[in-house]
């Protein structure tokens, strides 16, 4: 569409958007460039402890928190794994089906829904990781359950592992809040 065809007004809404749009971007770039350089002083600060007690640092796999001298200001990486399931899932659940058509009959309908349930998907058709996991926890001596939840360990794949860095601050309470970075929490 040819500019002398278009209103004064949109015209403005144009330069308005544009306008807005490049301060974004260019704020946008300054947080990552931000989170960039505060990753790299905070593994600095790691390697700086290894050093001081003669060590070489490991990998970062867990959480850490640098804290102000009073403890009223912290810096947290947190490192936090997604885990998927392999194929051997639907091995282990049908092992699990088995041990509870024998161990169940004659018993309540209801018994089978406590273990079933961790199978259950959510509303976007997501398996309930926790709750599955939650099944290896139970100290039972079956051999086929046993089976069962090897199939399950093996299943466990951690797909992505996502690294998080937070500032936080005391409140008038005392209590640590996070200053929030992300433009939806201002």
């Amino acid at each position: 569409m040819p500019v002398a065809q278009v209103s004064d007004y949109d015209r403005e809404m144009d330069a308005f958007v544009r306008a807005r749009v490049a301060e974004a971007k260019v704020k946008s770039q300054a947080m990552a460039d931000f989170k960039r350089q505060s990753f790299g002083d905070c593994y600095a600060w790691i390697e700086l402890a290894a050093e001081k007690f003669g060590r070489k640092p490991g990998g970062l796999k867990g959480n850490v928190t640098f804290s102000s001298f009073d403890g009223s200001q912290q810096i947290k990486i947190a490192v936090q794994d997604k885990l998927t399931f392999g194929a051997e899932l639907q091995v282990a659940k049908d092992m699990i089906d088995d041990c509870l058509k024998a161990w169940s009959q004659g018993a309540d309908e209801k018994l089978l829904t406590l273990i079933t349930d961790a199978f259950d998907v959510d509303k976007e058709g997501k398996l309930n990781t926790g709750r599955i996991i939650s099944l290896r926890q139970l100290d039972i001596t079956d051999e086929l359950w046993q089976q069962a939840m090897e199939a399950l360990n093996k299943a466990l794949v951690v797909s992505v592992t996502s690294t998080y860095i937070n500032f936080k601050e005391q409140d008038d309470n005392g209590k640590m809040v996070n200053i929030p970075l992300d433009i939806a929490g201002v």
